[in-house]
């Protein structure tokens, strides 16, 4: 049987995990999270490093909803792995600057994706940055957690 790609627009699918394997025959899948009711000044890389703790994000998208007249954000999460997708859903609930709902969410891979996934990868690895000869300036935040273990 042959894989199917998906089209050019991502769709987010929300089903009991034990549907997955039926739609995995027609098509590669990407596995996620959206997060719902998400503070709209919480920022993508706070979002991708809270949930780096239960994997590789590959993805990490938040659309703003001002139009709604609700202070609210969505936040779409991808993860390397179908596992790890999973224990960051079952790690829950969750609190991300409040309360958020959070779903466990398939999507059809996209033919765009790759570039998007060596970015995020790339993103994930912490880079110093030289700041006006004052010293570096660390664009990922892993080392606040070495502070909590202490």
């Amino acid at each position: 049987m042959e894989v199917k790609t998906a089209p050019t627009k991502r769709v987010y699918i929300s089903m009991p995990k034990k549907y997955f394997a039926a739609l995995a025959k027609k098509y590669e899948l990407d596995h996620g999270l959206v997060i719902k009711d998400l503070n709209p000044y919480v920022n993508e890389g706070y979002v991708r490093a809270y949930f780096r703790e239960w994997g590789t994000v590959t993805a990490c998208k938040i659309k703003k909803n001002q139009s709604s007249g609700e202070n609210k954000a969505v936040a779409y999460v991808r993860f390397s792995t179908e596992d790890e997708a999973d224990r960051a859903e079952w790690a829950g609930p969750h609190y991300i600057g409040g309360d958020v709902e959070v779903k466990r969410v398939v999507s059809p891979k996209m033919e765009d994706d790759a570039e998007e996934e060596v970015a995020a990868v790339n993103a994930n690895k912490p880079r110093p940055r030289r700041s006006m000869g004052l010293g570096y300036i660390l664009e990922d935040a892993q080392w606040l957690d070495d502070e909590d273990q202490g």
